[in-house]
């Protein structure tokens, strides 16, 4: 049997943190507990999405 959360949320972090040194910590803890994850993530910065290309893309409240 296995059991599944799924997480919806924000995690707030220092400005200078980047989303792989993020991404790599996460999967750390997350390895480190022997789990495991499937997912994807998405770096924010006030309020908006950050495409590829380090643009400002979508602001996340909208539909």
């Amino acid at each position: 049997m296995r059991k599944e959360f799924e997480i919806l949320g924000c995690v707030e972090v220092p400005i200078e943190l980047t989303e792989d040194e993020f991404f790599n910590k996460f999967i750390a803890f997350i390895e480190s507990n022997n789990w495991s994850f499937g997912g994807g993530i998405n770096e924010i910065v006030d309020g908006f999405y950050v495409n590829e290309d380090g643009t400002k893309g979508k602001y996340v409240l909208d539909k």
